[in-house]
């Protein structure tokens, strides 16, 4: 699973344009995709999750990312595009060690 983020700026968004991605909003990562932006909604954050095939890297990712922002179908310009690998996350475990008592 990757998780992309997509930075961008809308172009001539209209009422209707603009009502869609106040609905589309939020600040989970979704394959659909949920944009935040600035007060005008003419800034955007778009973030994404893409499901990973085996032979699957950032590129997929970003390409699949923005086919889902595509689909939204607003004007908008690109200005950053970020990629995670959720399959490089490693989970630390926290807690206690066996026979460890806390702080001192």
């Amino acid at each position: 699973m990757f998780r992309v983020t997509i930075r961008g700026k809308f172009a001539g968004l209209d009422d209707a344009g603009r009502a869609r991605v106040l609905a589309a909003s939020g600040t989970v990562f979704t394959e659909a995709g949920t944009f935040t932006h600035d007060q005008s909604v003419s800034a955007f954050t778009f973030r994404c999750q893409v499901p990973a095939g085996p032979d699957d890297g950032e590129d997929e990712a970003a390409l699949g990312a923005m086919a889902a922002l595509e689909a939204h179908g607003h004007p908008y310009e690109i200005l950053k595009i970020g990629v995670t690998d959720m399959r490089d996350i490693r989970i630390r475990r926290g807690g206690r060690r066996p026979g460890s008592t806390g702080p001192a």
